[in-house]
């Protein structure tokens, strides 16, 4: 007997909030890996080169910088994130002509993941602002765009108010949109056809065990990554760059990087000998 919607969401709100605690652990180094070389390209030649400045600079912590706003972050999302799926496909069903609790095909999955994203960019962008603007935070006083000291969450915090108003939290939220959607319908599309193809022996998908939800998860994430990179960086240079004064919208963030980086917005062939 499937459980009524209150206790199914509560249970979708506790896996989340335990999934997003796992990936700030395990990720967040290369994460912090990814905003610096995002926004500020020119700086570093790769990702060992990245790592290697950063230790050099700040040490250890350097690759922790923004963990506290990252683990709110990733938690909120993935706690609406996984609530707003469940409900999104009871909406599904209903759009649809299914009964209650039948099975969605995998693409019906998807769609209900994408629509589930918007709900959790609404909470994931105030956090992820401050991670990024924590995680750059070096670069920025390098390159003069900010004044040292202000490396906390708290003076973080405190200069969006004071700068630029409530809704300053909200630099970058259509980017996080765009990013979003597409994002977790390929996510929620890979993970139900990742685990259609391991039920294919005759078991159900609810029978899998923790391998092949493993495999299933990566191959989820694989396919939002490879989709939404371009997004995401566009998405950071708003939220960080954003600090230093009015930064272009998200049309003009991405025709900016086109126009001087090129396409490829993180290639390794753009000149990036310059020091931090």
């Amino acid at each position: 007997m499937a459980p009524n919607p209150a206790i199914q969401a509560a249970i979708d709100l506790t896996a989340g909030a335990a999934g997003g605690t796992a990936c700030v652990l395990t990720g967040q180094p290369f994460d912090t890996a990814k905003v610096k070389m995002q926004t500020f390209p020119n700086l570093y030649r790769g990702l060992i080169d990245c790592a290697m400045k950063t230790y050099r600079q700040v040490g250890l912590r350097g690759f922790y910088k923004g963990t506290s706003p990252a683990l709110l972050a990733n938690i909120a999302e993935n706690s609406v994130l996984f609530m707003s799926y469940g409900f999104c496909q009871r909406v599904v069903r209903r759009i649809v002509g299914l009964e209650d609790h039948a099975p969605l095909s995998d693409l019906q999955n998807a769609a209900a993941g994408s629509f589930a994203s918007i709900f959790a960019a609404m909470v994931l962008c105030p956090t992820e602002l401050v991670k990024c603007r924590l995680q750059a935070m070096h670069e920025l006083q390098v390159s003069g765009k900010i004044a040292y000291g202000q490396n906390t969450v708290w003076s973080v915090v405190k200069g969006i108010v004071q700068r630029e108003g409530p809704l300053g939290f909200y630099q970058g939220l259509t980017s996080t949109v765009c990013r979003e959607m597409p994002g977790y319908f390929l996510f929620f599309g890979g993970y139900e056809l990742s685990r259609s193809f391991f039920a294919s022996g005759g078991k159900s998908k609810d029978e899998l065990g923790p391998f092949a939800l493993i495999i299933s998860g990566g191959c989820g994430g694989i396919a939002l990554w490879l989709a939404v990179y371009p997004v995401d960086c566009v998405k950071s240079r708003i939220q960080v760059l954003s600090i230093a004064g009015k930064q272009a919208g998200f049309m003009g963030t991405f025709s900016s990087i086109v126009r001087n980086e090129g396409m490829l917005l993180t290639s390794m062939f753009v000149d990036r000998s310059k020091s931090v």
